[in-house]
């Protein structure tokens, strides 16, 4: 990932915090100072904060796991749709469905529901329905797309979760402290960033703000996602290698037992006695062992009978 200047982050306006009467106290170590009544945000400290979000990121996404953003405020919800769609990963941008983490069984009913309607749609069952139930259920599906349809392919709970906005998502910061899912979130001066595990302290009202912060978990994320394919890939040409290499050593091994000995070398032909030999003794204990015992092997003696008086 690429390292943040504090020229990009001051043109974003990163650094804007809220009135000086809504703070929060404990972000006072993330604050610069005051001005005209509003909190500056120190950015210096943002950049160690969104570093060190970064890097944990990517493990997790190097691991091959989902991280789960949560962005239901109206400056976040379009930019980060349009970040997090190229790398695959779950969000919410619409209201929060209460329970999704706690309850997340019953939300994946929901979403079973929505898969069931459009197979409803392909195999002909919308034929035998009369307009009025189609439209009832087209209705549905669609309600349940705006609401469930970016969280779709999320089959378990996410290893992570990021919000833009701890205070608007109360809710999702409760249910992933409830579930000790690690939480990311860009905090604001009139926040608490004690309730999440990364806090990055910056401009959260700001569009502008936001999108340079989730761009930057983003390539973070895309960093961990291109080494986990990398390691795959070499895994698969090792594997492939290996498997060359153990051919080329059958058929050469095939190619000595058919050969006569006069045409092998010594080394050669020592290698195959050792082999037949191997093979012979092999095929000896086989046939011992359905003769009901080792070669050379003392039958066990059976109990005397007891003698009857």
């Amino acid at each position: 990932m690429a390292r943040i200047t504090y020229d990009e982050l001051l043109d974003a306006g990163v650094h804007f915090g809220h009135l000086k009467r809504k703070w929060n106290p404990n972000m006072a170590p993330y604050i610069f100072m005051e001005r005209n009544g509003i909190h500056i945000i120190d950015l210096n400290k943002t950049i160690d904060k969104i570093e060190e979000a970064a890097k944990a990121m990517k493990q997790i996404a190097k691991s091959g796991k989902k991280i789960l953003f949560v962005a239901t405020k109206k400056q976040a919800k379009d930019t980060v749709a349009e970040l997090i769609k190229p790398i695959n990963m779950p969000y919410v941008t619409e209201r929060w469905p209460g329970g999704m983490l706690t309850n997340f069984a019953t939300i994946r009913k929901a979403v079973k529901k929505m898969s069931a309607i459009d197979k409803m749609e392909t195999d002909g069952t919308f034929n035998n329905m009369s307009k009025r139930e189609r439209l009832q259920v087209m209705r549905e599906r669609a309600k349940l797309e705006k609401l469930l349809g970016s969280i779709a392919d999320l089959n378990r709970l996410p290893a992570a979760i990021f919000i833009v906005d701890i205070c608007k998502e109360h809710i999702a910061v409760a249910e992933a402290k409830k579930l000790n899912i690690p939480t990311f979130a860009i905090v604001d001066t009139n926040a608490n960033p004690l309730e999440v595990d990364f806090p990055i302290p910056a401009n959260d009202d700001a569009s502008k703000s936001i999108h340079v912060i989730v761009k930057l978990m983003v390539e973070a994320i895309q960093e961990g996602l291109d080494d986990r394919k990398m390691a795959r890939d070499k895994a698969a040409e090792e594997e492939e290698e290996r498997e060359l290499e153990e051919q080329k050593e059958r058929e050469r091994l095939q190619a000595i037992d058919e050969a006569d000995d006069e045409d092998l070398t010594a080394d050669e032909l020592a290698e195959k006695k050792a082999r037949l030999a191997k093979k012979g003794k092999l095929e000896e204990e086989e046939g011992a062992d359905k003769r009901g015992g080792k070669p050379g092997a003392k039958k066990a003696a059976g109990k005397r009978p007891r003698k009857q008086f």
